[in-house]
């Protein structure tokens, strides 16, 4: 097996199980360690239908072996109850990986049956309660993990994240301020909670946070610092700013991954728009030269191809996969559209419910104009349940089948989806603007203007569209004073945005004199 040559290695292993015809418990205790090794070949060799049979035999081998253990070698009782709630481990971790969450849930009790205080089962099992929304059953797992170890982080950090989802913000930030004070650098407690802080709609908290392990002298200019660095302006709409701190953690063994990935993202939709949306689509065309935003956005995409190349992906690749086929899709040429479809498509059968190649179907379907098509995989999307790992797909599909239901006039399903969008994320600016623009259509300025305010807000004040919108509504709402404010912002900034000029800010001031 070290030597890789896993075809080798099985015939080995399964002349040893044939020889191996003893039924007293020594026996049974090698063909239980046989069985795992047979497992362990199918897992390097992705054999994933066989590598769960073969832990369930084992499992089986395994129960047998603690029935008589405890008479015939009763010094190995410890070892074999360690090995049991191992192989339930596995074949929990599979079940999850299936997304068969209720098999993997009985999986890890099994396993803390043999083992109450195996530590990684608890851990799983309370991430699984906390994916499946038990959160009682997720906090008595952490209440009793930290119980056993009162500084064990990951139950720390999710007993936060507890207190995030029931709406007590404080006792959650008190929580992870007590961690961080402990350790300044644990960046991942950190980056979690600058993450809560954004879906609870506290952006303004997270400088704070960030300032706090800047000044701790175990920090430095650590690869983590900079990683939350760059989440927190990419969370404020700053993509540049972003892109230059997740460079500086870009080739760090542990964050340069995450940080490449997330340089990726903002390559392919540097202003984080609705990809395949048609809502918005054209609305801010005479914002500066077309031409020189045309060759940016070329630029930006050789650039996430670059980046591509560079990562040698972990685990399953199918990250890296899906990022590949958007940057592939990203020149909107229709035969990169079609293989790109082709990929997610092929992606999508082999991963049950793999909810980012299903965005990615439709999102292409979208591109081809093909929306009947896209509305079905959204749809799927929807009635999926939300979890916290692919929180930011979930939005973004979410949003897009809100742009369909506005390009077909249904304004209240499109409603429905912003608001579960807000619901899990209060710094959506994307949806703050999209009710905007619903508002707009049906004439309720003095509301079009407060969705508006919060898009600007949570767009950091940077975004030129939404300011247009915003002075737009302030202008009909009769906001005068308001309305040559936020001209003034945005003209600031984007000088060679002639229309907010001549078709708001002279208007307010006209309308001031009368």
């Amino acid at each position: 097996m070290k030597m890789k040559n896993y075809e080798k290695a099985e015939k080995v292993i399964r002349t040893a199980l044939e020889q191996q015809k003893g039924t007293d418990v020594a026996s049974l205790m090698e063909e239980s360690k046989l069985l795992v090794l047979l497992a362990k070949i199918h897992q390097k060799t992705s054999n994933t239908e066989e590598y769960l049979k073969v832990l369930m035999n084992a499992k089986d081998v395994q129960i047998r072996v603690l029935k008589r253990v405890g008479l015939e070698q009763p010094d190995q009782v410890s070892l074999q109850t360690l090995q049991a709630a191992k192989i339930c481990c596995d074949i929990a971790e599979v079940a999850t990986s299936k997304r068969e969450y209720d098999q993997a849930i009985r999986s890890y009790k099994e396993a803390l049956s043999h083992d109450s205080s195996h530590v990684k089962a608890m851990l799983a099992l309370a991430r699984l309660h906390l994916l499946v929304n038990d959160l009682d059953a997720c906090q008595q797992q952490c209440s009793q993990l930290l119980e056993m170890d009162k500084d064990n982080d990951s139950a720390f950090m999710m007993m936060a994240e507890l207190m995030f989802r029931k709406h007590d913000y404080e006792s959650a930030i008190f929580n992870f301020q007590q961690l961080l004070e402990r350790k300044p650098d644990q960046y991942e407690a950190l980056g979690r909670l600058l993450d809560l802080l954004r879906r609870a709609g506290k952006l303004e908290e997270c400088d704070k946070f960030i300032q706090q392990a800047e000044k701790s002298p175990r920090t430095g200019r650590d690869a983590g610092l900079n990683y939350c660095k760059g989440m927190n302006e990419w969370s404020k709409n700053n993509p540049t700013q972003a892109l230059k701190f997740f460079n500086l953690a870009r080739k760090d063994a542990e964050w340069g991954e995450k940080a490449t990935y997330n340089m990726i993202e903002i390559c392919l939709n540097p202003d984080n728009e609705t990809l395949g949306g048609e809502t918005f689509e054209g609305m801010d065309s005479d914002l500066g030269n077309q031409a020189e935003k045309t060759d940016s956005q070329l630029a930006a995409v050789k650039t996430a191809e670059k980046l591509l190349k560079e990562l040698k992906p972990t685990g399953n690749g199918l990250k890296y996969r899906i990022l590949e086929n958007y940057a592939f899709m990203a020149n909107k040429n229709k035969s990169n559209i079609e293989k790109s479809l082709s990929h997610f498509m092929e992606i999508a059968t082999a991963e049950r419910d793999h909810l980012p190649s299903l965005l990615g179907m439709a999102t292409a379907y979208m591109y081809m104009k093909q929306t009947p098509r896209a509305r079905n995989q959204l749809k799927r999307i929807a009635k999926m349940n939300w979890t916290m790992e692919e929180a930011d797909e979930f939005e973004r599909s979410w949003l897009l089948l809100a742009d369909v239901y506005i390009q077909n006039g249904k304004y209240d399903m499109a409603g429905d989806l912003l608001k579960k969008c807000l619901d899990h994320n209060k710094s959506c600016c994307k949806a703050w603007e999209y009710l905007g623009f619903i508002m707009e259509k049906e004439q309720a300025y003095q509301d079009a203007a407060k969705n508006y305010e919060n898009a600007w807000k949570f767009g950091n004040q940077n975004n030129p569209g939404i300011g247009y919108k915003l002075a737009f509504n302030y202008l009909k709402a009769k906001r005068f004073v308001d309305a040559i404010d936020v001209c003034h912002k945005v003209l600031s900034q984007h000088p060679k945005y002639p229309r907010i000029r001549k078709e708001i800010l002279e208007k307010a001031r006209s309308s001031l004199r009368i």
